[in-house]
């Protein structure tokens, strides 16, 4: 269903890199236009230079900027949406939608700070957004609607792919998705370190650990298909991967990376009762 937010206000509250990546997509993409986009910035200095940036209206007054704003991005650090929250109270209006990207704040804390029935969605994008192969995980507050939650992910969708899921699962977005590209990064310099091993020069094991890696992923999202099933159809009797995989397997790859991402997911829960 296409949604049409040409004529959409919005505030971003705290334009930082994230902020930034969003503004520019939504702009270059068509789907906002940069006279209805205001954003804040904590520090007076960098006004000016945000402002030239991305070409839209600065400032610091974060209650300004919500006032006659649709939608709302919060994207100001964990331990300052509180009182963030507590500060554009007053400017807070009936039909307004805020989506929050501050990792481990939950809908309920934000719909409390605001102290009104307002529209609240939780986001937890990734690192590759930036490059517009992003994977973001939102879930809604309780009075947040279809139609807006609808809204929520194709302002996401320029910078990647979304899903929708329980607040509950969130700390496990973060987990696997959010910090994931880092686990990745730790396993793509070992193919290459392997690859310089068995004798490729550097930038050729590089291109090909990285490749290789966008090149799998792609099969799975593409297809569709059971990553086990994949790797079967690689895998050929007594052939060269087999005795890779038994490798891995003597060295406990797949329950390193399972461990890795429980980890991860009970860091952000602790996150979420320490904000």
């Amino acid at each position: 269903m296409a949604i049409n937010l040409s004529s959409k206000k919005v505030a971003v509250l705290g334009a930082g890199k994230l902020g930034g990546i969003l503004v520019q997509a939504w702009i270059r993409g068509g789907l906002l236009s940069k006279e209805l986009i205001r954003a804040t910035v904590r520090h007076p200095e960098r006004v000016r230079s945000v402002a030239e940036k991305l070409n839209i209206e600065v400032g610091t007054d974060n209650t300004k900027a919500v006032q006659g704003a649709d939608i709302i991005f919060i994207c100001v650090k964990p331990q300052t949406v509180q009182e963030v929250m507590e500060e554009v109270r007053p400017a807070v209006s009936a039909g307004q939608i805020f989506i929050s990207v501050a990792a481990s704040v939950s809908t309920a804390q934000i719909e409390a700070a605001l102290g009104t029935k307002t529209a609240v969605v939780r986001a937890m994008p990734n690192t590759p957004c930036a490059l517009g192969a992003g994977m973001t995980g939102l879930c809604k507050g309780q009075h947040v609607s279809k139609e807006e939650i609808a809204l929520a992910c194709s302002l996401f969708e320029v910078v990647g792919r979304t899903v929708v899921v329980d607040e509950k699962h969130m700390d496990a977005v973060t987990g696997l998705s959010a910090s994931g590209p880092a686990f990745i990064y730790i396993i793509l310099e070992s193919l290459a370190e392997a690859g310089v091993k068995v004798g490729l020069p550097r930038e050729v094991a590089t291109l090909l650990a990285a490749q290789m890696t966008m090149g799998s992923a792609k099969m799975v999202l593409e297809t569709g298909d059971h990553p086990a099933q994949l790797k079967d159809s690689v895998t050929t009797p007594a052939g060269c991967t087999i005795d890779g995989i038994l490798e891995l397997e003597e060295g406990k790859l797949r329950v390193t990376l399972i461990k890795a991402v429980v980890k991860a997911t009970q860091r952000a829960k602790e996150l979420a009762y320490n904000s």
